[in-house]
């Protein structure tokens, strides 16, 4: 009997090796994976601390707490539905994808990818995308929203919204990713995360409405040491946003990883340049914006473009988004935190603008010249797909506010906004300090 049990165990490697048996764990590429995850996570309380250094004293715990509300709502559904319906095959026409095996990730307890990394490290890492594109929208409605309301209405938002964009975008068989002679461009999320939370965020602050006394009661930032640091945490996280798109550690990473950093830093000194000669006076606030316009610039566009083209995104998008900013003041709508007015339209800037700065590489590697025919192809994908991003996110999201309003309500009450989140909500204080606004 115990010499028939190596035979027996023998027997049952395939079935345990499952999809490694044609691919082999590359540790290099996973540890590199993994580390990606990480920072991508790490975003998730750099932005909650961006936001909450902006709003008022008495909003900062119920601000920050809209971003962590997202890594557990959004992470639970994700392992159980989301990775299926973003991932899976085309399904309802390629509306969304789906997939019985991925429900709960049971298909790929033993999977390693074409990649070579294991299924379960991308899709955490992608999960963390989903957890961090509704945290966005948040901004857009700060101090203004209830926390079941907003609980509620990102759950129905992660899987009738973000699901369909990313099958899109990102499934193999996607619309999108198939469409023209390479498929849209869109590296690390321009039209998945910034176009879809930017365009939403808008949505959402439009129909419930503006804060309370905006724009002309005083509502200053309560810490913007806190709001800098947040941005700084959001441009170390964005490395592995971008870096970790390659879903590898080769020479794509570290093209990835280098276009970041220089749009990045185009983008902070372009804002703080603006600032100086209209003002006078370079803000925090200005350098932390220049950042992030910088950074969501490059997002679709990390894995295409080249230094020269990093620095004139992270340099366009900047003064699109200084320009989008004074539009909103001038109209009076209030985008809380500019949600759209940099995630938004960085993203759009972004997501077309790539098409005039890929390298010539690529476009070798797609049987196409640089000059006619393939810009022109490639850039009516471009702008297809950011159309169909704004239409999508706009009115579904429109319609998922709609109900989650008229059932279990969005906007707190009128005693609540002037008491604060914090302690109305949450029965705490940011400070520990009592009647500061």
């Amino acid at each position: 009997m115990l010499r028939l049990l190596p035979l027996l165990f023998l027997a049952a490697m395939p079935a345990m090796a499952h999809d490694s048996a044609t691919h082999v764990n590359d540790s290099g590429a996973t540890a590199w994976m993994l580390t990606s995850t990480t920072l991508v996570l790490l975003m998730v309380p750099g932005l909650a601390m961006f936001y909450g250094g902006l709003v008022r004293t008495k909003n900062v715990l119920g601000t920050m707490m809209h971003s962590f509300a997202a890594l557990a709502v959004v992470g639970v559904i994700w392992a159980i539905v989301g990775y299926a319906l973003c991932f899976g095959p085309n399904t309802l026409g390629g509306l969304v994808g789906w997939s019985k095996g991925l429900v709960w990730l049971d298909s790929i307890d033993h999977t390693i990818m074409s990649s070579n990394v294991p299924e379960y490290v991308y899709a955490m890492f992608q999960g963390k995308f989903a957890i961090i594109t509704p945290a966005v929208i948040a901004g857009a409605v700060a101090e203004r929203i209830t926390f079941k309301g907003w609980m509620a209405f990102i759950a129905v938002w992660i899987i009738v919204v973000y699901a369909p964009i990313c099958h899109w975008m990102w499934a193999s068989d996607g619309y999108f990713f198939n469409m023209g002679a390479r498929g849209v461009i869109d590296f690390a999320g321009g039209t998945v995360v910034e176009i879809c939370s930017g365009v939403s965020g808008l949505t959402l602050a439009l129909y419930i409405g503006a804060r309370h006394g905006y724009p002309k009661a005083v509502m200053s930032p309560n810490n913007l040491v806190m709001s800098l640091t947040g941005a700084g945490l959001l441009w170390v996280g964005w490395f592995g946003f971008n870096a970790g798109s390659s879903i590898a550690s080769n020479l794509d990473t570290a093209r990835a990883l280098c276009v970041t950093q220089v749009a990045a830093a185009a983008g902070a000194l372009t804002w703080v340049l603006i600032e100086s000669v209209r003002d006078e006076r370079p803000t925090s606030l200005g350098m932390s914006s220049g950042i992030l316009a910088g950074l969501v610039a490059i997002t679709p566009a990390a894995g295409v473009v080249q230094v020269k083209g990093a620095i004139c995104l992270g340099v366009l998008a900047t003064f699109a988004c200084y320009a989008m900013i004074q539009v909103k003041n001038k109209l009076g709508y209030d985008d809380s935190l500019d949600v759209f007015g940099v995630h938004g339209t960085a993203g759009i800037i972004g997501t077309i603008g790539l098409v005039f700065f890929i390298r010539q590489t690529w476009w070798a590697e797609a049987g196409q010249k640089i000059a006619g025919w393939g810009i022109a192809q490639q850039l009516k994908v471009q702008i297809a797909a950011v159309g169909a991003t704004i239409a999508f996110s706009a009115i579904v999201t429109l319609l998922v506010a709609i109900i989650i309003e008229k059932t279990i309500g969005l906007r707190v009450s009128d005693t609540v906004e002037k008491t604060g989140l914090d302690h109305d909500i949450h029965g705490e204080r940011g400070y520990g300090l009592a009647n500061l606004n």
